[in-house]
């Protein structure tokens, strides 16, 4: 990805990453938007911490130069409740299968009409790293049912918002492929 998810908010700005979080979670989406505290950018907010167009978000920026603040690290405190040990790949698959999931959960509900327009839409949308081809080319390549019993992992040990969607399941058990290549 061109930019780690804090960088992302930041440049984006933490006022429009606090709504779209907000309709989100209040969404009748069911548990797969769950796990994480919005009000935590509500806080932000309230503290002036809109992202790089304040100059101060996640990160402190000055100029070109960036770095997280001793200020934004106290205050991430009040919103650990556990240091869970992670690994840096478990890091990413708790990130990335989320990310996955509602991709493939748009196939599933027909949002996208098929695996092509999904990576393309997620490499040129989102910036889903390009040499993965997007997220139905990368399911593929790493093996679906592989990604399944990854995401089934975090599901078992951090909670149902990690649980596949249908679809991948349905996959997996039946070795298919999305893309015919």
């Amino acid at each position: 990805m061109p930019l780690g998810p804090l960088e992302l908010a930041d440049n984006v700005g933490i006022d429009v990453i606090s709504h779209v979080s907000k309709f989100l979670s209040d969404a009748d989406l069911g548990v797969r938007m769950s796990g994480g505290d919005v009000t935590l950018m509500e806080k932000m907010i309230d503290k002036g911490w809109l992202g790089k167009k304040a100059g101060k978000g996640f990160y402190t920026y000055d100029g070109k130069n960036k770095s997280i603040s001793a200020d934004m690290k106290a205050f991430i405190q009040n919103f650990t409740k556990q240091d869970l040990g992670l690994h840096e790949d478990e890091i990413e698959n708790r990130l990335m299968s989320r990310f996955i999931n509602e991709a493939a959960k748009c196939l599933e509900d027909e949002i996208i009409a098929d695996p092509i327009v999904g990576d393309m839409g997620m490499v040129f949308g989102t910036g889903f790293a390009p040499f993965r081809g997007g997220p139905f080319r990368f399911l593929d390549t790493i093996g679906i049912e592989n990604y399944v019993g990854t995401m089934n992992d975090l599901s078992g040990k951090y909670g149902p918002q990690f649980e596949p969607c249908q679809i991948l399941k349905d996959y997996a058990a039946s070795n298919k492929k999305f893309h015919r290549v």
